[in-house]
């Protein structure tokens, strides 16, 4: 990792930056443009929407969906992979808002206990709100990172529902670390796998980003970022891997899986599932909780498992 001195000094810079973005209820975007978060008419529109549903049936249908987590397994192969990282494995969780839905960390602990892995990654959005308090948030994350079993640690970056000031509680939250625009080198027998994470560039955006993804280097370099919008500096710059979230595959989606919001603007390509810019593989992960209401219709979320195969 980067030099602690330096690492301290950039992390209250950053802080400052993101501290004055979060007051100001201001969203930093990579084309420059900055815009103030209204919500409060698409608020009032899902609690009317909550209310109609809940004199249905259907309610207790998205409920029962937003509570369940599929198992994804996939199995990447690249060409000349390092022989230290055959069968290497990586679980991914993403959007977990915990104070959504009622022990969601109890349900992903059950869903994971038995699965075998090298490394956890988390991408992001960690409470409902994207404002306010969020300390009620770290008892359960607590409870999830420490019935985590993995050798080469768990890594994590901040979505655009977090708050910067979750980075000081990484020691009661260990043994996770945050990288905030970041970068790791876990050394396997000579072998460098490099993970790079960056602060949330949906709302939060600054070229502290980009020059973090620009600067790493290693054998094998996974991009660990909340949305999908700096794949084409990743995929630029030669990283093997890129993992995201944000778009809980839409969460309410129309029969097919056809979303009616995806919050973001790269296109049908990167909103869900497996993806591809040049030779790089990313993958927009469902998410493991809910975000705006606590349902989810014609889609779940999911625990990602990656496993690394060498191409023949």
């Amino acid at each position: 990792m980067n030099d602690l001195n330096q690492l301290e000094k950039n992390r209250i810079i950053w802080a400052s930056t993101r501290s004055v973005l979060e007051s100001l209820k201001f969203k930093s975007k990579r084309g420059g443009k900055k815009s103030k978060s209204h919500w409060t008419l698409f608020e009032k529109l899902l609690g009317i929407f909550v209310f109609i549903l809940k004199m249905t049936r259907y309610y207790k249908i998205g409920l029962g969906n937003a509570m369940y987590n599929d198992l994804t397994e996939l199995t990447l192969e690249y060409k000349n992979l390092p022989k230290e990282l055959e069968g290497y494995k990586i679980i991914q969780l993403s959007d977990l808002h915990l104070d959504t839905i009622a022990k969601t960390e109890v349900y992903i602990v059950d869903k994971i206990k038995n699965l075998k892995y090298d490394l956890c990654v988390i991408t992001g959005d960690y409470r409902k709100n994207d404002n306010g308090r969020f300390v009620h948030v770290i008892n359960p994350f607590k409870f999830l990172v420490q019935n985590i079993f993995a050798k080469d640690g768990i890594w994590a970056v901040l979505g655009n529902h977090d708050s910067y000031m979750m980075v000081d509680y990484e020691n009661e939250l260990h043994p996770l670390k945050f990288l905030v625009n970041e970068d790791v080198i876990i050394e396997k027998n000579g072998t460098k796998l490099c993970v790079v994470g960056t602060d949330d560039p949906f709302a939060y955006y600054t070229d502290k980003a980009v020059l973090a993804l620009e600067r790493a280097k290693g054998d094998f370099k996974i991009a660990l970022v909340h949305t999908s919008e700096l794949h084409d500096v990743a995929s630029e710059k030669g990283y093997n891997l890129y993992l995201c979230g944000h778009t809980h595959a839409g969460q309410i989606c129309l029969s097919g899986g056809i979303p009616l919001i995806t919050h973001q603007k790269d296109g049908k390509k990167y909103f869900k599932g497996m993806w591809t810019d040049g030779e790089m593989v990313g993958y927009t992960s469902a998410g493991n909780g809910v975000s705006g209401v606590p349902l989810r219709f014609n889609t779940f979320g999911e625990i990602v498992l990656i496993t690394l195969k060498n191409k023949i």
